[in-house]
């Protein structure tokens, strides 16, 4: 099994992140700016975490809280890294830290081109839920 380190996300990290996004199939948004990074993680920077192996970013995930409930994005991994159990440890990880904070409940969102991964999610515990969901960018 590959050893990695967990570290929070720095805004050193934009390039290495959104590439492995990239690479990963995920789909960085236009509020995925190094600016807009820069002000998720002043919100809950212990949640905006990097597994590193051998110097490099192997696998993120992005969790935030409001208080209420927790959320789980941009949980990846490079696609040569898969295997290793890297995803299963950052989402642990997480759900750690969100739990610690007084978290109660973990929300997360599958975007239609990536619902291959429902079934990962199901495995850990995730079940779905008949939602309609809407969004508006005010920028």
């Amino acid at each position: 099994m590959l050893e990695v380190a967990f570290r929070p996300y720095e805004a050193a990290d934009f390039a290495a992140v959104t590439r492995l996004w990239h690479e990963a199939g995920l789909h960085p948004s236009q509020s995925d700016t190094p600016d807009r990074l820069a002000r998720k993680q002043l919100r809950d920077p212990e949640l905006f975490i990097l597994a590193i192996a051998n110097g490099r970013v192997v696998g993120s995930v992005m969790g935030s809280y409001d208080g209420r409930r927790g959320w789980i994005n941009k949980l990846a991994v490079l696609p040569e890294c898969l295997g290793q159990d890297i995803g299963v440890r950052l989402l642990a990880e997480a759900e750690r830290r969100l739990q610690a904070i007084g978290c109660e409940k973990v929300n997360l969102l599958i975007e239609n081109d990536n619902a291959k991964v429902v079934g990962y999610y199901k495995r850990h515990g995730y079940a779905t839920d008949d939602l309609i969901f809407m969004e508006k960018w005010l920028a």
